[in-house]
């Protein structure tokens, strides 16, 4: 079994940058992808980055492109996302999840733990 535990979230202005931490425990987390993901309210979850195992590959949203940087240290067992120059459409609950597999993905399916969620608000 495998517990995720968000950090980092919290109420800034647009143009800021926060950091989100994911910690682990239970197992290590470099056998698997991980990824994160939010969601806003009334609006499906989506995905926002994603890296493989070895952090040798990652994947963005569109949306956060540029923006954004997806890492881990798998030593510490935790994956963080890095976002810069934040807007109001990034506002939403920030989940982190372990992917089924080594390889990253962008589809919901194909993460089976997830975390409670961090909540993120960009004013404008």
């Amino acid at each position: 079994q495998v517990q995720l535990v968000e950090s980092g979230g919290g109420l800034v202005q647009a143009g800021a940058s926060l950091r989100l931490s994911c910690t682990a425990s239970g197992r290590t987390l470099s056998m698997w992808a991980m990824g994160w993901f939010r969601q806003a309210p009334g609006k499906e979850r989506e995905f926002v980055a994603a890296i493989v195992g070895n952090g040798g590959r990652t994947l963005y949203a569109d949306s956060v492109k540029g923006r954004s940087t997806i890492s881990r240290d798998n030593a510490k067992n935790t994956v963080y996302l890095q976002m810069n120059s934040l807007k109001p459409e990034d506002t939403a609950v920030y989940y982190c999840a372990r992917g089924r597999t080594f390889y990253a993905s962008m589809g919901v399916r194909e993460f089976d733990f997830w975390g409670q969620g961090t909540q993120v608000t960009v004013s404008s």
